[in-house]
């Protein structure tokens, strides 16, 4: 009888179920859409082409993978979008963090709840500094609170930068104008180096490398206590300035999307195995070595957390006190 039941093990075992793993591959022959809610140039930009340079290697069926920047309304326009695209895993959205504070105190502005997201992942936390163009001789923090007044671009309100200036006048007291009407943070630069604006807050690693080598600009404050090479310690971080608590929980709240930084997310109706198969791909990306290689290259940091971690992060902020919300409404509803 022996011989029989083997003979009968393998014709079952022809006719059963192909298991789920091993049916072909959801992302075969497939296109996936990175929706990049801020212009080129910057640092939401810079992140989202690494990504779409590596993370189709560890995807099943290896998709084609096309970026569309889609500014607009400090990124929200991106979000919409991504809210009205296919819900089956074909359309990854970044955008800038800062979206994520400005839903939770200002709900009547932006109208998304970004608990209705699956989070990929996030790869880098948002080391951010504030800095003045090298001509005004304003090196240390003292000497910009001192000042009468310093010009600032402004691209959205709601944005990192356009937060980070509200933050400067409103907890630091700095005597700051904003010039309204730049696209993002690469016209901003430009307007520095042509002397239209005064200085600027953004993302250390965005930069470019010969402002800091000939000293072009002189950073006056850190808005992240994280320390990266080339970012020196003496420099002062501004949760540290602030002695009033209520003062650190606004500016806690207002820096989270900091810590949250380059942030990639799906509808939440993706299917569950797809959002699987996306963060594990993301995960292993992450820790590749050619990934890490070239974000070196580019000067760019990868400090990743996970999309559950992020969703975790994102559940809590939603939970914050009604009175720190409040204070954190009026500097950035501005």
């Amino acid at each position: 009888m022996r011989p029989w039941r083997g003979l009968l093990l393998a014709a079952a075992l022809l006719v059963a179920p192909i298991p789920a793993r091993a049916e072909p591959a959801f992302f075969t022959g497939k296109t996936i859409k990175l929706i990049v809610g801020m212009p080129p140039g910057g640092g939401v930009d810079a992140y989202a082409r690494l990504v779409q340079r590596h993370i189709a290697r560890f995807l099943p069926g290896t998709p084609a993978i096309v970026v569309q920047n889609m500014p607009g309304a400090g990124s929200l326009r991106s979000v919409v979008a991504l809210v009205n695209s296919p819900d089956d895993g074909t359309v990854i959205g970044t955008f800038s963090s800062s979206l994520l504070t400005e839903a939770i105190s200002l709900p009547e502005r932006v109208r998304i709840d970004f608990r209705d997201f699956a989070f990929i992942g996030n790869v880098s936390a948002d080391i951010r500094v504030c800095y003045l163009r090298g001509a005004l001789s304003v090196r240390r923090w003292p000497e910009l609170l001192a000042r009468p007044e310093v010009v600032f671009g402004a691209t959205a309100p709601g944005t990192s930068g356009n937060i980070d200036t509200a933050m400067l006048r409103h907890l630091f007291g700095v005597r700051l104008k904003q010039v309204q009407g730049y696209a993002g943070s690469a016209d901003k630069r430009l307007a520095l180096e042509k002397g239209e604006i005064d200085g600027d807050c953004g993302g250390f690693t965005s930069i470019p490398e010969d402002w800091l080598r000939m000293h072009k600009i002189d950073i006056v404050l850190r808005l992240s206590s994280a320390l990266l090479p080339g970012l020196d310690a003496a420099v002062p971080f501004g949760g540290d300035l602030l002695q009033a608590p209520r003062d650190r929980q606004v500016y806690d709240f207002l820096t989270a999307p900091q810590r949250l930084g380059r942030l990639f997310m799906v509808p939440g109706k993706v299917p569950a195995e797809r959002i699987v198969a996306l963060r594990a791909a993301f995960d292993l990306m992450v820790a590749d070595a050619a990934f890490l290689a070239e974000a070196q290259r580019s000067g760019l940091t990868v400090t990743p957390i996970t999309g559950g971690e992020v969703g975790r992060e994102v559940a809590t902020l939603y939970a914050t006190p009604p009175e720190v919300l409040a204070r954190a409404r009026t500097i950035a509803g501005e």
